[in-house]
């Protein structure tokens, strides 16, 4: 009786001030200021003054899921590239280095021709090539100031430069203390309009080398076969960071025709959160900003994923930890149903006390961990996955089993008031904390613009989950998960010598 006493007293003070906090909403929303500069770009302003400081946001709408197949991996290797400089900040002399840059090009366009050719170079034809693209490569260093755009605002105040690229998005963001808001509208303007991809070839190394490094544990190969059987179409099935072969392939004049294509003015949304006196940021900012070529905005056309006719299956033998992941596709994020969907995560595995967990973990002990997860592509229709580490003496198949249990039960069986009251607390405490501070609302600022088309739908988040019901829950369970609509990725433990045999 103390436990529920005290967990309906916890439960009673978090609704509280999720409602405190949601009182305000309504004078968050209004407080945005927002403009479209004459190039097209979208500026959005939030001004909160409890600190000196504020978040700057560069929002690219533009991420994996708009690449092509053999070019694959180019919206991250550019994240990488805007780091690199520009005509001014980076280099000791960028009319030389400029002359460098373009041997670089031609060496590499060589090499890569030759390679690609049939019948195939010889090896000593080859040999030359190489070696003269790496004296290319060393030729145009001296020219090259390391890291001069990281050290500059780590000078000026910055303690997290930063930036992501995922399947539907491209992000650059970073704090400065607010009288600094100028340089931060003099650099961000500087980096998209007059970018220079120095280093490119040697950066593509490192890139390849994070590739190599997430392909090293059993779980990375899984899930990069798993994505590319989920999906048949759709470039979610390819990872961000890009395959292998299109790494080495890419070259520096097609990634600045990709930045050509995607950093124009009307792809990109600027959000700036904090300290920020909006009437004095304006002028700023359309002095700077408008300077990005405005270009037009590129087509979201994307392949689509047609409806998946048979349940597949992908099981990959390893002497690593067992594993499972079941996933079923699910619409995008602006659906209606979104909400409900995100319930359903929460019901199922959103913690230790969610059923996945109770039931897999605690009860039957079958599993070390159980979980969901439904973020895996947003501005398309993307997956719902079920994961399950299983315990030791457990195999993936009685794991999945068990998954399945769960999910019929959520079919046929509402779900009871406390875990709906539970339920709408806890994403409310969760949606709260994600835009508790200038940088997490900052992005979901940009977030919502461009993957609803309206930032002010991120304050209308708290209506959805409070509206969704045990009704909407059972027809969103009978509706997804279905045999025919289900993908499986296993692992199965095997020694070492018989993974490496098959």
């Amino acid at each position: 009786m103390i436990k529920k006493k005290t967990l309906l007293l916890a439960l009673l003070t978090l609704i509280g001030s999720v409602l405190v906090f949601a009182g305000g909403f309504e004078a968050l929303e209004n407080s945005v200021v927002e403009k479209t500069l004459p190039n097209g770009m979208k500026v959005l302003i939030l001004p909160r003054h409890n600190a000196p400081v504020f978040t700057g946001l560069i929002y690219a709408d533009v991420g994996g899921a708009n690449e092509q197949q053999n070019a694959t991996g180019l919206a991250h290797i550019f994240e990488h590239m805007a780091f690199k400089g520009t005509t001014t900040v980076g280099t000791k002399d960028y009319t030389k280095e400029k002359a460098a840059l373009d041997k670089i090009e031609k060496a590499f366009l060589a090499l890569r021709a030759a390679r690609d050719r049939k019948p195939k170079a010889s090896d000593e034809e080859l040999k030359t090539l190489e070696d003269a693209f790496q004296k290319a490569q060393e030729d145009a260093q001296p020219f090259v100031v390391q890291n001069e755009l990281g050290e500059i605002l780590e000078r000026e105040g910055s303690p997290d430069l930063n930036a992501f690229t995922s399947f539907d998005q491209t992000v650059y963001l970073y704090s400065l203390p607010s009288n600094k808001l100028e340089l931060w509208a003099a650099i961000e303007s500087d980096r998209f309009a007059n970018p220079v991809l120095r280093e490119f070839y040697k950066e593509k190394d490192v890139i390849m080398e994070e590739k190599r490094m997430g392909e090293s544990s059993a779980f990375g190969k899984l899930l990069d076969d798993f994505m590319a059987v989920a999906f048949k179409n759709h470039m979610y099935r390819s990872w961000v960071i890009g395959s292998m072969s299109d790494l080495k392939h890419i070259s520096r004049t097609e990634a600045e025709a990709w930045f050509q294509k995607y950093y124009c003015a009307r792809n990109l949304t600027a959000v700036l959160v904090g300290d920020v006196d909006p009437a004095a940021a304006m002028p700023l900012l359309e002095k700077y900003l408008g300077k990005i070529p405005a270009g037009e905005k590129p087509s979201m056309f994307v392949s689509e994923e047609p409806q998946q006719r048979a349940e597949k299956r992908i099981i990959m033998e390893d002497p690593a930890q067992p594993f499972v992941v079941v996933a079923y596709h699910k619409p995008a994020f602006d659906d209606p149903d979104n909400s409900v969907y995100d319930a359903i995560a929460d019901i199922l595995g959103g913690g230790p006390s969610s059923r996945l967990s109770t039931s897999l973990v605690k009860e039957k002990k079958l599993a070390l961990y159980a979980a969901t997860y439904t973020d895996l592509g947003k501005k398309y229709p993307g997956l719902f996955l079920f994961f399950a580490v299983p315990n030791q003496g457990k195999s993936p198949e009685e794991c999945e089993k068990a998954l399945y249990e769960e999910i019929e039960k959520l079919k046929t069986t509402p779900v009871t008031p406390e875990e709906l009251e539970g339920l709408k607390a806890r994403s409310k405490a969760n949606f709260i904390k994600a835009i508790d501070n200038n940088m997490g609302l900052a992005l979901n600022l940009a977030s919502y613009q461009n993957l609803t088309g309206n930032w002010r739908d991120l304050f209308r988040e708290l209506e959805k989950i409070d509206k969704v019901t045990a009704d909407d829950i059972m027809r969103i369970a009978r509706k997804t998960f279905v045999g025919t609509n289900k993908t499986v990725g296993i692992i199965k433990t095997a020694p070492a010598k018989d993974a490496e045999a098959k």
